[in-house]
Formats: C-alpha cells, structure tokens, sequence
C-alpha cells in the first residue's frame, strides 16, 4: 500500500510546494491536499493554479493522492437552510472539478450531519439530494465522491454506509474510510469487509477509548486502533491503494514527527 499524510498535519507557514518537498524526505509516498475557502489551493484556484499545485508534487517526486476539504461542517449537505445545502452542492462539484485538475481520482466527502434540528431520516434525505445532483459532475470528471464517516451522528453503522452508498447505483459514490473515527462505535476491521470494493480511499488515525471524545485520537500506533486486524482486512478485500495518516503530528520537531508518522504506517501496512 501506498503510505502518506494529509497536509493538515503540516505546521501552517509551508507553502505546498515546501510541504511535497517535506513529505517526500520523511518518507511518505503521497500527500493529500485540501481545498480551502481561499488560498493557495481554494475555491476560487483557476484550473492553471491547481495543475500548478500538480506540477509542483511531481517536481518534488511525491503523489497526490486525493483531495479533502473542512469545508462540509461551514456547508452541511443537511442544513435546513436551502441556501446553504445549494452551496454544498457547488462545492461539491469544485472540489471534483479542482480533483481532476490534480490527476487524482478521488475527493472525501462528509454527507451533512444529525443535529437536534436535523432529525436523522431528514438528514439522509437530504444528503442523498445533494449528493445526487453533484454525480453528474463526478461522471464528467471521473472523480468519486468518496462519503467518510466522520463524527456527525450520522451512518453510524457500515450497513448503513453500504445502503446509503448503494442508493446512487453508481460507481462515482463510494466510501472514504477513516478507521481511527470508527472505534467510538465499533471495529474497524468489521466495516472494512463489509464495504468492501466500496472504500476508495483510506485514512488513518489511533484512537485512546480510555479518554475517548477528540481527546483520545493520537499518531498511528499510540492507541487502541487493532493495526493487524485492519491491514488484514485491507489485504482480504483487495485494497492496495492510499493510506492516508490524518493526525495532529507533532507540536515540536514537525519534520521528526512526519518521519515517525511514516515509518508507523510502513510497519503496519508494508
């Protein structure tokens, strides 16, 4: 498999550029990149920006892998304001055009959220909506929208995510699997066989259930996450593809964290 991070471990001031040119000496096959409101890789980046950022990986011998966003918690595809759900949907499509821009096939997608104003059934209506009318635009690109569970109260159970996966009856929607955000409510390893060929991209993350909450996530191998188990299922189900590490890394000495990040997911993953 292949072993990387996603840039929201880096310290803020790199460029992206700078960060390729990290990742690739700490050991990391790829890197996933993420589309922000404005910046250097943003809503408003042209196609000649974004395959610069494409360009630049491959000056720096590193791969994109995919492409993420935090930009669904600003954006629910659940909202109850239809504004803003129309919103997700032009982010959605954005974010797929921006992916194909960088040659990945990919981009992780959080599907809204359950709130005490959004009931659930609401919010799986209203996520398939929003999903639906962004699939056309996964098909001209031949970028999939990747669903990842997430803390959101929402697809709590991976026959859920198979169900609501298999509603679209299109190849374009399938899964991002974190398997760290799993072990609040069940194991990692189940959800992997389950979804199968569904799963487009992996993240990783441990997780302490002793503190649980956002306390208890930590670098790969400091927690609980059963790292053989999750590998083996991997392997069962044919996936050798990204495995992304989506961790804070280290406070101090950025570099030697990101080198120790890598050499974890290597040990487990090979």
């Amino acid at each position: 498999m292949k072993i990387g991070i996603n840039h929201w471990t880096f310290p803020k001031e790199p460029s992206l550029s700078e960060c390729f040119a990290i990742a690739k000496r700490a050991g990391c096959d790829h890197i996933e990149v993420n589309l922000a409101e404005e910046g250097e890789l943003s809503l408003e980046s042209s196609e000649s920006q974004v395959r610069g950022v494409a360009d630049a990986a491959r000056a720096a011998g590193i791969e994109i892998s995919s492409l993420s966003t935090g930009l669904y918690w600003q954006y629910p595809a659940t909202d109850n304001d239809p504004g803003v759900r129309a919103r997700c949907v032009e982010v959605i499509g954005q974010q797929l055009r921006a992916a194909k821009w960088l040659g990945v096939d990919a981009a992780l997608v959080v599907p809204g959220r359950v709130t005490p104003d959004v009931p659930y059934d609401v919010a799986w209506q209203r996520a398939r909506e929003v999903i639906e009318q962004a699939v056309p635009v996964a098909r001209e690109t031949g970028v999939a929208i990747a669903i990842e569970n997430v803390w959101n109260k929402f697809l709590l159970s991976p026959l859920e995510m198979r169900d609501f996966v298999d509603s679209f009856n299109d190849s374009h929607v399938g899964v991002y699997f974190d398997a760290g955000n799993i072990l609040a409510i069940g194991y990692p390893q189940h959800w992997i066989r389950i979804l199968g060929a569904r799963i487009k991209r992996v993240h990783v993350k441990d997780f302490n259930e002793q503190p649980g909450g956002w306390l208890g996530f930590a670098n790969p191998l400091q927690g609980d996450v059963p790292w053989d188990e999750v590998n083996t299922a991997l392997r069962d189900i044919g996936y050798d593809g990204y495995v992304t590490a989506e961790v804070s890394g280290y406070k101090t000495q950025p570099e030697l964290g990101l080198k120790h990040i890598a050499e974890s997911l290597r040990a487990v993953f090979g």
